[in-house]
């Protein structure tokens, strides 16, 4: 079989060097899955998961390989602040851990979190399962490249029985560097039987920069664990963000998932769900919201694989100027699966005529007894509700700002944290045009 032919991104790779852990599993994994990317190549609109995702600017460009110089960079603590939100966090800039900007003096009991490098230091077998997959879609291409390159991330691992409210933080920044650089890094997040969790992900960017991020996490879940997880994406205006997130569901487990995407010039969100124990929960509630030429593309795949499972999905989109919106909801009910109830909609608005967004929703049900929904929209405001609040006095350029806000705050309402849900507001409003 031909090989297809190496654009300058690709090409860059051929010659980077690979991690060296000397562990033996982990560096043959990183060299296979480098060597499954280089034989494939990043994917174009042909593959199915990449239809609406060109990646043509990204194939010509080559980054350097990591940032020898992330731990001096310089980030003011006041950037990372999240209001209402303290305690234990774990920041990474341009993807190397930065113990001064963290704070891990005071974890709740039952809880351990730790930069990924330490974890493979001091006893690298309890990752082994995690860091040694092979990742062989046509669409995991930067699946691959991050099991190949990351050199940290975050390990998080929850005790049985332990329950803990106040959320904890995991943070990557990009801030600027001496020129475009790759950064990867790799997350494991475990919740043993019983354990509840509530943890907010930030991703952030700082000045001018047009850097390459990818972001792995296998999230675990055992018997009757809890998960709240908040994602919260401000990159960088002109780099690129490129994340997949892996939840593993046993037993009665249950995770409450809101996602805000703002930032990036490309911004990737994969979502892959895997509710493997009777009863399993998952819910996903979140907006994109791409202006200017900004383009966020979200691919949310859920599959029931045992009795009685559920999984409800809102998702919002704004488009406005030229930002483009991708979103794509897979429901998979698999066989053995009975007694499934599964729902998924999203509505989508746009606020420019050169605005677009791309919706795909997708259902397969090979079980029976199934309880399954789904629809998508695309279009503008209600018309009959604008002439309502203008017939109320309201001028129209705040009527619509109104109607747009209340639009994409409707996935958030049922976030509890009270300060994180202003939070968010705020956020909205101020990408919101108007």
């Amino acid at each position: 079989m031909n090989q297809p032919a190496r654009t300058p991104f690709v090409a860059a790779l051929a010659d980077a060097s690979l991690p060296a852990s000397g562990i033996a599993w982990l560096d043959r994994a990183r060299r296979e899955n480098l060597d499954a990317f280089l034989a494939a190549g990043l994917p174009d609109t042909r593959v199915e998961a990449w239809k609406y995702t060109a990646l043509r600017a990204l194939a010509q460009r080559s980054f350097a390989a990591g940032d020898a110089q992330a731990a001096d960079r310089v980030v003011d603590p006041a950037a990372l602040a999240l209001p209402g939100v303290e305690g234990p966090a774990l920041v990474f800039v341009n993807g190397a851990f930065r113990a001064d900007l963290s704070s891990l003096d005071a974890l709740p009991e039952g809880i351990g979190l730790r930069p990924l490098s330490q974890a493979l230091a001091s006893e690298p077998e309890p990752l082994r399962f995690a860091l040694s997959r092979h990742y062989r879609e046509a669409g995991e291409a930067f699946a691959r490249l991050n099991a190949a390159f990351a050199r940290d991330g975050a390990v998080l691992r929850v005790a049985a029985g332990a329950r803990v409210a106040a959320p904890l933080r995991l943070l990557f920044v990009g801030a600027p560097a001496d020129g475009d650089v790759a950064w990867h890094l790799r997350n494991v997040v475990e919740l043993e039987e019983d354990a509840e969790l509530s943890l907010v992900e930030q991703h952030l960017g700082t000045g001018e920069q047009a850097h390459l991020g990818t972001v792995l996490t296998d999230h675990t879940l055992h018997a009757g664990a809890i998960l709240r997880h908040a994602v919260l994406q401000q990159a960088g205006a002109a780099s690129s963000l490129v994340r997949r997130s892996h939840y593993r569901l046993d037993a009665r487990a249950q995770v409450y998932l809101h996602a805000l995407e703002l930032g990036g010039g490309l911004a990737r969100h994969d979502v892959w769900a895997e509710l493997v124990g009777d009863a399993a929960a998952f819910h996903t509630r979140g907006a994109f919201l791409p202006g200017g030429r900004q383009h966020a593309d979200t691919q949310l795949a859920i599959h029931h694989r045992a009795r009685d499972t559920v999984s409800s999905s809102l998702w919002r989109g704004v488009a406005s100027g030229r930002g483009r919106g991708v979103f794509r909801g897979a429901i998979v009910v698999n066989a053995g699966a009975d007694g499934a109830d599964a729902s998924l909609g999203n509505k989508n608005l746009l606020l420019s005529p050169q605005a677009e967004i791309d919706t795909k929703p997708e259902l397969e049900i090979y079980a029976d007894e199934v309880k399954a929904a789904h629809g998508a929209t695309v279009g503008q405001l209600d018309e009959r509700a604008l002439f309502y609040l203008r017939s109320r006095g309201i001028p129209g350029a705040q009527a619509r700002s109104l109607l747009t806000a209340a639009f994409a705050r409707a996935p958030f309402e049922s976030l509890e944290h009270e300060a994180l849900r202003a939070h968010v507001e705020q956020l909205l409003l101020a990408q919101l045009p108007g």
